[in-house]
């Protein structure tokens, strides 16, 4: 049985990591999936072998820190299905500089992608996830923003808006049924933290912060978003999900 039987989701910054994952997992979960991304051609692969498979997925152009392209993006949606049912704000950029020596036009970027995109992601779908009668937005955070740590500040502070959002969001929309909930991942094996884990002492270092010893997967958690998504989560708003193996545990 398909947890998200005739379901039409957005996903932005789906090309690829966690965001194609989804999209993934949805399609094969009964939704019409909608990618949103800057780059169309890195969704082109993905896009045309889950088409080729008979499954709904498209894609619209979407930069998340233009209004005009989620305009653009709700309105497409709108006229081809008439209807939104989930929305996962995933798009995001990384950042370690420390505060000290970050530029002022770094920290603004950060800000601009990671939280003012997710903000007018949230604003233009409201409307639509209402006409539906209720829904999901699924927010991307991090444990960046639940704990501090040596590197960054524009992306704690991101992550960490991206958190009391959520929870503004879960309270003023309840009583309309949309629910919106925080995923906040720890090391995660995504092309945004390449870099960092092919390093072996660096990735060496970051397991051995981790109780469970090991660096988690774009899987792991898109099968998270995957149930705040689903109606199996449809009494849970304004709440945490941790994927870190224990990290904030401690």
């Amino acid at each position: 049985m398909n947890r998200l039987p005739n379901k039409v989701a957005l996903i932005s910054g789906g090309a690829r990591g966690i965001g194609e994952y989804a999209a993934r997992l949805f399609v094969k979960e009964g939704a019409s999936v909608i990618i949103g991304d800057k780059d169309l051609s890195k969704c082109e692969k993905t896009i045309k072998e889950l088409q080729k498979e008979g499954y709904d997925c498209s894609a619209v152009p979407l930069d998340v820190t233009k209004e005009s392209d989620w305009v653009d993006a709700i309105s497409y949606i709108e006229s081809k299905y008439n209807k939104l049912d989930i929305l996962v704000n995933n798009a995001g950029i990384y950042s370690t500089i420390p505060i000290e020596e970050t530029p002022l036009d770094d920290f603004n970027s950060v800000i601009s992608v990671n939280l003012t995109g997710l903000f007018l992601g949230t604003k233009h779908s409201i409307p639509a996830l209402r006409k539906a009668g209720g829904g999901s937005i699924v927010n991307m955070s991090s444990t960046a923003g639940l704990v501090g740590n040596s590197g960054s500040g524009a992306y704690g502070a991101s992550k960490g808006g991206v958190r009391s959002f959520t929870k503004y969001t879960a309270v003023q929309h309840a009583v309309e049924n949309i629910r919106a909930n925080s995923i906040h991942p720890g090391p995660i094996e995504t092309d945004m933290l390449a870099d960092k884990f092919s390093d072996l002492e660096s990735r060496s270092a970051s397991e051995s912060k981790i109780p469970m010893g090991r660096i988690g997967t774009a899987k792991e958690v898109a099968m998270a978003i995957l149930f705040l998504a689903s109606d199996e989560s449809s009494y849970i708003t304004g709440a945490e999900l941790t994927i870190d193996g224990g990290l904030t545990a401690r």
